[in-house]
């Protein structure tokens, strides 16, 4: 696995290759919104993402990049969800075995969604570092290839044709506002963005209780032990070390958001837009409120990364 920053050039050769597999989601404009920020906003609706998320776009990518001798064992990755649906997802179309660590206390709905795709599902303790060695231990036993859920430069490639497909239907905008966990998809999107509009401000929206990158950035140097404490549970994973130097590489701001900041966004856009987003999507929301001046009079993306909400445990 190799876990350099993609180019411009391998982004566009992965919106080719998981063009036949992938949805176009649309974006979707609020009248309302717009007036409360005083800008105009374009939400990228990865909330209607095949498996109810961006992460198939890069899952699709890891798994149609390998060889015949590199699929033929299978593929492994560690993930609390999304990433793990969207990696068995993607491995069905190839026909291919999926086995996904999930770390106990993961939200069930993603659980059963990862079992419903067929994964084989393998159980370890709440921590990165036992998720990783578990996912060493399974690859070990099974020869299976690692899809890393964002320090991959197959899965970061993919994660960025989200803003290939945004600006094409969008147009030119002054910026960019996608949710921050590992990084994977502010890495691939910086660069997609970048590479097409220089200028572009990328702005990354993150949870205070789950704040190491925005630490991270402020201390120059990559926060190695950490506690999150907050609702998102798809945003709890440390920053990194790769998506950490693509976010300095690309001048990314980071906004922090409060966990009742991002519950009151994620009712806003159920009532708005009609969508339904996971509590991490919309802290994209939740930071534009915040920062309205920042963002007054220009034309702004709004990445909305996932649906998959478990609507017996909604976090109000």
């Amino acid at each position: 696995m190799s876990d350099a920053l993609p180019t411009l050039s391998q982004i566009q050769d992965a919106a080719a290759r998981i063009a036949p597999f992938a949805t176009l989601t649309p974006v979707l404009r609020n009248a309302s919104l717009d007036d409360m920020v005083g800008a105009q906003l374009y939400f990228k609706c990865e909330n209607l993402q095949r498996g109810g998320a961006f992460k198939f776009r890069g899952a699709c990518n890891a798994v149609w990049s390998l060889t015949d001798d590199e699929a033929r064992c299978g593929v492994v990755t560690h993930s609390s969800g999304n990433h793990g649906n969207a990696l068995a997802m993607a491995a069905a179309t190839r026909g291919i075995a999926a086995h996904v660590v999930v770390p106990e206390g993961a939200v069930r709905a993603k659980l059963e969604a990862i079992e419903r795709a067929g994964a084989i599902l393998h159980r370890c303790a709440p921590t990165t570092a036992a998720r990783e060695a578990k996912a060493a231990e399974v690859q070990r036993a099974t020869g299976a290839i690692l899809v890393h859920p964002y320090a991959d430069t197959r899965v970061m490639a993919g994660q960025g044709t989200t803003v290939l497909e945004l600006l094409k239907q969008s147009g030119e905008l002054d910026g960019i506002v996608t949710p921050i966990g590992g990084g994977g998809l502010m890495a691939g999107c910086a660069i997609a963005a970048h590479g097409a509009l220089p200028s572009i401000v990328m702005i990354g929206a993150e949870p205070s209780g789950a704040s190491d990158a925005a630490q991270s950035l402020a201390q120059s140097a990559r926060i190695e032990h950490f506690s999150p404490d907050t609702v998102c549970d798809g945003l709890r994973t440390l920053i990194g070390v790769t998506n950490l130097d693509a976010l300095r590489e690309h001048r990314v701001q980071v906004i922090t958001v409060t966990d009742e900041e991002t519950i009151a966004a994620m009712k806003l856009l159920w009532q708005t837009l009609k969508v339904v987003v996971e509590v991490s999507s919309a802290t994209v929301l939740a930071a534009v409120l915040k920062q309205r001046e920042q963002f007054a009079g220009r034309r702004i993306g709004l990445v909305l990364t996932g649906g998959n909400v478990d609507v017996d445990a909604l976090p109000w």
